[in-house]
Parts: structure tokens; sequence; C-alpha cells
């Protein structure tokens, strides 16, 4: 049994075992590979589990998660909202730092920014915002995109997402 399928199996609340995933990714980049390998054999319950682990991971230490970009960018059109949200926070968290890379995923965040979920929604909003206010090429496409999409938002915290995102933008000009 691997070391991924032992912590999934441990009697841990949920958010204790995506903990547990996320600090064995933070002390070992080797790690990531192996739970992207078992991500696809994974329950569906478990591929939420260990891609919050990377968007966990990804908060403190995004160069970890930076070189497996192409996997989180194919999983924001995944089947499962858990598992496209998390994407997109994955996304948001490697902005600042890998403003061009981050730019690939527009078109995909794009088609999440009208997904039925809301919580795909506010994720593809945050990702987007994150995206604009770090790379300044993107924000010739973004901005109009961002204010169109305010006004067709009928979810007032998706809405303000945006909105903060366009402030701070605005801010900086």
């Amino acid at each position: 049994m691997s070391k991924i399928q032992e912590i999934l199996k441990l009697n841990l609340k949920p958010k204790e075992k995506i903990s547990t995933l996320a600090e064995e990714i933070k002390k070992d980049k080797k790690f990531i590979g192996r739970l992207i390998a078992y991500f696809e054999s994974a329950s569906a319950s478990e591929q939420g589990h260990l891609i919050e682990s990377l968007e966990y991971a990804s908060q403190d230490k995004p160069e970890f998660v930076a070189p497996y970009f192409n996997f989180v960018l194919e999983h924001l059109a995944d089947k499962a909202p858990r598992v496209k949200w998390e994407a997109a926070r994955i996304i948001a968290n490697l902005a600042e730092k890998y403003a061009d890379k981050t730019e690939k995923a527009i078109p995909e965040l794009l088609k999440n920014s009208s997904d039925k979920g809301t919580v795909v929604r506010w994720s593809a909003a945050f990702a987007l915002g994150e995206i604009a206010k770090s790379n300044s090429n993107a924000q010739k496409t973004l901005l109009p995109k961002m204010k169109e999409l305010v006004m067709k938002e009928t979810n007032n915290g998706v809405k303000n997402v945006y909105l903060k995102a366009l402030k701070v933008i605005e801010k900086e000009k």
C-alpha cells in the first residue's frame, strides 16, 4: 500500500486527510508525481481530496505544483465540480509567480465562469482575477470579459470576486 493510500485510509476527517497529504507534498517534491499517478485510479471522493491537497500545497509552495501545471489545466474541464473548482484555485495560487503559464488557463476558466455550480463560478472568478492582477498582457482581454461577467452573474459572492479584482487593477493603473 502506498503512502497516499495509507493517508486516504486513515480514520481522519476529510480536512485532516487533505492537510496530511499537503504536508507530505511540502516535505517531498516527488510525492506530487506519485499523487498525480494515483489520481486517475482514485475514487471521485479521493480525487477531490487529492486535488484539494495540491491546492493547499500551492498556497505555500507554488513552485512545487508549477511543474504539474498541465495536469491542473486539464482538470479545469473535469466532470466533477470539486475537481474543477480546486484546479481553478490552484491556477489562482500560481498566477503571481507564473503569470505567463497561467494565462493558458483563461479559455477554460471563462467556460467555467458560466457553470451551473456557484463554487465552480466563484473559483473561476478568483483565478481570472488573480491572472488579471498578475499579467498586464492578459488584462487587455480579461478586463472587458470580467466586466461583462459582473453584469451577467446572479450570485453576489461571485460578482464581488470580480469587482474586488477589478478595483485592485484600477488602483494600479
